[in-house]
């Protein structure tokens, strides 16, 4: 339950019920759907929807498809961090995700030039990513600064890599305007795949947490997806030019 191609169905709506389902799931199995959507406050047709697309006939399934995910869980259940962490990479060991990362690759692949941008802490793993890639032989940048300027000439086959937690940093936005006047491909990862960035790339990577925040200013939102796909990328498309030259 909760794979990575379900969650990949939700749009903005139906990602919130299923925070909420996350969040309060000792009480679910219990509530009936006008009390879960009363509680989420979206009508009872956005439940059912849910339930839909999470491959439940209805909401009756729904709980007892949910109550059997949760007897599976361990006795001993790790703190609450951990657990959401664990529930992502549970989710992302399917052919859906790997089919994504594909896709990426593949616009990854023809590049001559990866340029990561991000502002905050997605700038500095946007340093991350770039020091990674070109520890694999892709010649790979990061900026930070949303003034850096932009060149035609230096950007012949470059993939830009924006990374964003919001997907809503006006920096990055206005940034990535500027890019592609220049013609560069686009590649988003970002929390919600209904974002204005992940809408404006040419493909999303999206990885959906619960988002984290410290006196409603410093965003905490974990980053260890973003990490996660930023290695796979960098891995898969080594092996692919090894298995090119091999033919």
């Amino acid at each position: 339950m909760f794979t990575y191609e379900q969650i990949q169905r939700l749009n903005e709506m139906e990602i919130k019920i299923y925070q909420y389902v996350l969040a309060k799931k000792e009480t679910i199995i219990y509530l009936t759907i006008r009390q879960l959507a009363n509680q989420v406050h979206v009508s009872t047709t956005s439940i059912l929807r849910f339930c839909h697309k999470l491959d439940c006939e209805g909401y009756k399934e729904f709980q007892e498809k949910f109550k059997r995910y949760i007897q599976k869980e361990v006795e001993v259940k790790p703190k609450n961090d951990l657990a959401e962490i664990l529930h992502y990479f549970q989710g992302v060991n399917t052919d859906a995700f790997e089919r994504e990362i594909q896709k990426a690759v593949d616009l990854l692949k023809p590049a001559q030039k990866v340029i990561f941008i991000g502002v905050g802490t997605s700038g500095n793993l946007g340093k991350y990513g770039a020091r990674y890639f070109s520890n694999f032989g892709k010649i790979s940048f990061s900026i930070e600064d949303i003034y850096y300027p932009v060149f035609h000439d230096v950007l012949e086959e470059t993939v830009i890599v924006a990374l964003s937690v919001s997907g809503e940093s006006e920096g990055v936005i206005e940034l990535l305007h500027r890019f592609q006047k220049h013609k560069c491909k686009v590649l988003s990862i970002t929390n919600q795949k209904n974002s204005t960035i992940a809408k404006m790339a040419d493909w999303n990577i999206s990885y959906h947490l619960k988002k984290k925040m410290i006196e409603d200013y410093y965003d905490i939102t974990s980053q260890v997806p973003v990490i996660f796909i930023i290695e796979v990328l960098a891995r898969r498309l080594i092996e692919e030019d090894e298995n090119s030259q091999r033919k």
